[in-house]
């Protein structure tokens, strides 16, 4: 393997742990911003008179464009420069920003997100292929690979506490503005503590596959984002669909027959990188899909305030730093199958209990699935990164992190789309129905259509008993609704975790040293050039 070793000083140990915490703080902003106008729904829409579709684009334009592009962006990485990709997507980051915190119209804020999603491309994979460079020890890159799993998934769900604070003292807008400061600190830092590195260019760039492969992953996420919308079977869906299929053919057929591919194809063959891509995958789709339906329901259903609802939910955070943090003596001591599964099936254990939730169930609930899932949440999310980037070269870090990032975002994006449609047509037809039933007011029916959470407001207008009757209806709506998507992830998860205990096999001993197969994707490795070595 091709290891950039660090520089042989005292103070190496030291400087290898601040670069490493700088590269996992910009992890953390681009969580941050994944998801910190989760809360920020009613107050978008009361400041820019938002549709349900625009604010899921607002939420989802910045997945989309980072899950499209990272593929292709994490291969460029390796050849550009890791700590370059970085601080370069910090900043386009924090340019995208200051756009959206001045945005007047929804349009606006939608292209500042979809930009932004454009920097975390080229932030995202530089992010663990550093951490890669650093460590070329097995014990010391898994424990980095593990603090990075919990700092990025706990940026991603800390952003409802920290935009529901800034919503609540300030407006949506600040959601935005936050991102200025902290990416001025990152570039700094990265400048003076994050040695550049680069992989050894044998052949140029494979542009036309780079392209492909962006091209199809967007219009994939587009079709996935926009069909709960458009419709499943819409014509706009199934051509978006069909379109993609066919750019994705595209890309294999050329990665199969140019002599310098973007992504040897060999490498998703491999059960250590394949099978544990395909777990962070589904193991996303169920939980950032939970995610955005928690936070609908905590402010909803349950009444609290966007800051209120973002400290409820901290348990999910919480489990998941500790699951992550678990997931390095179990992999050690079992190998990367054990956590894995284990993990998955914590997160169904997590679903089968916020599919038990009632219209009368209160937060204790649903602090019990957070607890629960986010512990299982964190052991797959380390031990599958762990196996992915245990199994690639050096060489070829920055692509082992996007095929990583890339089946991640696309995860995420799948289950927002998938289980926010889900949601949204199950409450609205059951709660169009019991309005019929009860006589309501035609402005009510119309708020249920247009968002769920403009029918509280609208209720609070209507005469007592008709107000509870309606409250009461929208309330049973919602918990009906959001226990089928339960069940939905859940199923995804546990049939995840039945593969992942048939397939993902043990990429290296639990000392570290790789396995047979492990080795043969490696394969002999050249003495890295000068040039290559971080200098620290």
């Amino acid at each position: 393997m091709t290891a950039a070793a660090p520089a042989r000083t005292p103070a190496a140990p030291v400087r290898r742990a601040a670069a490493a915490a700088v590269v996992c703080l910009g992890l953390f902003m681009l969580g941050l911003d994944l998801t910190v106008l989760n809360v920020a729904v009613p107050d978008l829409q009361g400041g820019l008179d938002t549709s349900t579709a625009q604010v899921q684009w607002i939420v989802d334009g910045y997945a989309l464009v980072l899950g499209g592009t990272v593929l292709a962006v994490g291969a460029f990485t390796d050849a550009w420069g890791r700590r370059r990709s970085f601080v370069c997507g910090v900043a386009v980051c924090a340019g995208a920003s200051l756009g959206g915190a001045v945005s007047a119209q929804p349009w606006q804020v939608i292209a500042a997100r979809c930009i932004m999603g454009a920097g975390a491309a080229l932030l995202m994979p530089a992010t663990l292929a550093v951490i890669h460079q650093l460590f070329p020890e097995a014990r010391l890159r898994s424990r980095a690979i593990a603090a990075w799993a919990a700092v990025g998934g706990m940026g991603g769900l800390c952003g409802p506490v920290i935009g529901g604070w800034l919503v609540e003292h300030f407006s949506w807008r600040a959601a935005f503005w936050i991102n200025l400061p902290l990416a001025a600190v990152i570039i700094v830092l990265a400048l003076l503590l994050v040695p550049e590195s680069h992989a050894r260019r044998r052949a140029g760039f494979d542009v036309p596959g780079a392209a492909l492969s962006a091209a199809g992953l967007l219009v994939l996420v587009w079709s996935i984002t926009e069909s709960p919308h458009r419709g499943w079977t819409s014509p706009a869906a199934l051509t978006g669909f069909a379109a993609a299929a066919l750019l994705l053919a595209a890309f294999v057929r050329r990665q199969l027959h140019t002599p310098a591919p973007m992504l040897p194809l060999s490498l998703l063959r491999v059960p250590a990188i394949g099978v544990a891509a395909a777990a962070l995958a589904l193991m996303s789709f169920a939980m950032f899909g939970a995610l955005f339906v928690l936070t609908l329901y905590l402010q909803g259903v349950l009444g609290f305030s966007p800051w209120q609802a973002g400290l409820r939910t901290l348990p999910l955070p919480a489990g998941l730093a500790l699951g992550a943090v678990c997931a390095v003596p179990v992999r050690a001591r079992l190998g990367g199958r054990v956590p894995v599964v284990g993990g998955l099936a914590l997160v169904t254990v997590g679903f089968a209990i916020l599919a038990t939730t009632t219209p009368d169930s209160d937060y204790p609930h649903c602090a019990a699935f957070q607890l629960v899932a986010g512990v299982g949440a964190g052991l797959v999310a380390a031990a599958a990164t762990e196996s992915v980037m245990g199994s690639v070269a050096t060489e070829r870090a920055g692509l082992g992190s996007a095929i990583n990032d890339a089946t991640r975002q696309v995860g995420s994006a799948l289950g927002v789309a998938v289980q926010g449609s889900l949601l949204a047509a199950v409450f609205t037809s059951r709660l169009t129905a019991s309005l019929t039933d009860l006589h309501a007011p035609a402005p009510v029916a119309a708020a249920a259509r247009h968002s769920m959470l403009s029918v509280p407001a609208q209720a609070m207008r209507l005469p007592g008993p008709l107000r509870s009757s309606v409250l009461s209806a929208a309330r049973r709506a919602f918990t009906d609704a959001m226990t089928l998507t339960a069940v939905v992830a859940g199923a995804v998860t546990l049939l995840t975790a039945a593969a992942a205990a048939r397939w993902l096999g043990r990429p290296d001993r639990p000392d570290g040293t790789p396995r047979a197969g492990a080795a043969r994707l490696h394969g002999p490795q050249p003495a890295p050039r000068e040039e290559e070595r971080p200098a620290l």
